[in-house]
This record gives C-alpha cells, sequence and structure tokens, in this order.
C-alpha cells in the first residue's frame, strides 16, 4: 500500500502544465495549442490499532478535466479561441425560459385578480 508521501508525489505528478496545455498542432499553416481547466486534490489516512479500534491506511486522489478553449498562432499573431460548452448553454437557455415564463404566469394571475 502507498504512503501518504507517495499518494503526494503521485497528485503532484498528475496536476501538472501537461495536463493544462495539450500537444500543439498545425493544419493549414495554423498552430493551435488546445488548452483545459484541471482541478484535483489528494489526501490520505494512516492509523496504527489499539485495544479497541483496529488499525489502517487509505487514500486517494481525484482529477477533473473540462476544455476551455485553444490558442490559435497565425504567423506572428496569437489569439484565443474558447471552447464552447454547449450542454451549458442549452441548459441556461431552458432556465431562462422557464423563469420567464413563470414571471410571466405570475404576473397575469396578479393583474385577473386585481
Amino acid at each position: 500500500m502507498k504512503t501518504f508521501d507517495e499518494i503526494l508525489t503521485d497528485a503532484q505528478d498528475a496536476i501538472t502544465v501537461k495536463r493544462v496545455y495539450g500537444e500543439p498542432y498545425q493544419q493549414n499553416g495554423v498552430t493551435f495549442i488546445p488548452a483545459a481547466a484541471v482541478r484535483g486534490g489528494g489526501g490520505a489516512g494512516e492509523g496504527d490499532p489499539t485495544e479497541n479500534t483496529p488499525g489502517g491506511r487509505g487514500g486517494g486522489i481525484g482529477i477533473s478535466a473540462r476544455p476551455v478553449g485553444a490558442y490559435q498562432i497565425t504567423g506572428d499573431e496569437v489569439s484565443w479561441v474558447p471552447a464552447a460548452d454547449m450542454t451549458k448553454v442549452i441548459i441556461t437557455g431552458q432556465i431562462v425560459a422557464i423563469v420567464a415564463l413563470l414571471v410571466i404566469r405570475s404576473i397575469f394571475r396578479t393583474r385577473s385578480k386585481g
């Protein structure tokens, strides 16, 4: 079983710049450098057995990454191209539509009672 120090070392190795920026690639004279938002953490515990409690060890790491965009290099110009998360766009649009319908319904109910 890994020690606490080994788990922390694994976490540090996993959360590096190489995880944030992907390998550059070229197409039609344009270079793209993909970028991602990376989060991670780790934890561990260790205990020695006593008369009343068993001893043990445990630990783990977790990493989450999502694309955020890419740097586009054309000649001497560098620009940022954001990654569109269409799921968030659609869900946000649905929430706005539902809230708008509830507000409109509330307005009509208030007017019809008054």
